[in-house]
């Protein structure tokens, strides 16, 4: 059988009971109603999220609800685009936040700007992508999962499912933690079957769904499909039934992280399983972890990463989920 590790993030002492406060539009400023009787902080999140990308809203509900708990402004931002993503850490450096947390999908780019915030004396800590190279550019911490290790324990369980060939489809180009996935899968999968590599706009969904479509006409031999967010595997389903492959023996579909439209599918059996990284916990643990570096200097893990995964969520535990995933929780 696979092994169903669920790899604990260090809860932090002042992590209280949270509450959601709903969606909010990008690049914009958050935060208010602090329960702590502290200084007010202002804290920028730049991530690499795209527009509509409901993974990206539930790290951004964690960071809300921490900040609003440590009475933070957090003022949120995002670009798929390195470039653009390195601009708005500047941005940050140059309104002298107190505080900077950052995903790096693309190291070389956002490294760098990062570091100097770091050398103007501005706590930073990344969070959900580029956990091999944070150190290198002077961040404390990081919060997120091992994307190879997830890949490869996803690699094992399509092992024990009997997997032959699986399609692994990439969302974002030059996004180094979806090709470490991808290349875990296949290591995880050993020689017991192949991967084969997809690469589509998770930007436009309708083109998505029509890749993914005119694949699976074209090759019958797939028999899995491996998502890395969940709407390109909820849309891989709709392709499957419109290139007339019927989910069930023949044609099974896999996803990393999870939504609140991820219960039905795995209810429903249009999605077996999802890996979770737990999205909103690196969001409120990113947040928490600069008010404390702020407040009396403390570095959470010790400089080391805090991880937030790999779980499995599937039919047997999607309830144990359910409601805080249609809270945007999970």
């Amino acid at each position: 059988m696979f092994k169903k590790t669920l790899v604990l993030a260090t809860v932090l002492a002042t992590l209280t009971a949270c509450s959601s406060t709903g969606g909010a539009p990008r690049s914009s400023d958050s935060g208010g109603g602090g329960t702590v009787d502290t200084p007010r902080y202002v804290v920028s999140m730049v991530s690499h999220g795209a527009p509509g990308d409901t993974f990206w809203d539930l790290v951004r509900q964690g960071a809300e609800d921490a900040a609003q708990k440590n009475n933070i402004e957090l003022r949120y931002s995002s670009d798929p685009q390195a470039p653009n993503q390195a601009s708005l850490v500047q941005n940050a450096i140059d309104s002298d936040v107190d505080g900077i947390a950052v995903t790096m999908p693309n190291a070389d780019a956002i490294g760098p700007v990062a570091q100097k915030a770091v050398n103007a004396g501005i706590p930073v800590v990344g969070l959900n992508a580029g956990m091999e190279q944070y150190e290198q550019f002077g961040l404390t911490g990081f919060f997120g999962q091992d994307e190879s290790v997830a890949g490869q324990q996803a690699g094992e369980r399509l092992k024990d499912e009997g997997a032959e060939k699986v399609l692994c489809v990439i969302h974002e180009q030059g996004n180094q933690s979806q090709e470490d996935r991808c290349a875990g899968v296949k290591e995880g999968l050993g020689g017991s079957g192949t991967v084969e590599t997809l690469y589509v706009n998770g930007q436009d969904l309708t083109s998505v769904q029509s890749t993914i479509k005119a694949k699976l006409a074209q090759d019958s031999s797939i028999d899995w499909i491996m998502s890395l967010v969940t709407p390109v595997g909820l849309v891989a389903a709709t392709a499957a039934d419109e290139a007339g492959r019927s989910l069930g023996d023949n044609l099974k579909i896999a996803t990393f992280d999870t939504n609140a439209q991820l219960v039905p599918a795995i209810r429903n059996g249009d999605i077996e399983f999802a890996v979770d990284q737990q999205p909103y916990l690196q969001g409120y643990l990113a947040v928490d972890a600069l008010w404390l570096a702020k407040r009396n200097g403390s570095t959470v893990g010790g400089g080391r990463p805090v991880y937030t995964g790999p779980s499995f969520v599937d039919a047997d535990n999607i309830d144990t989920i359910a409601e805080a995933a249609e809270a945007g929780l999970r």
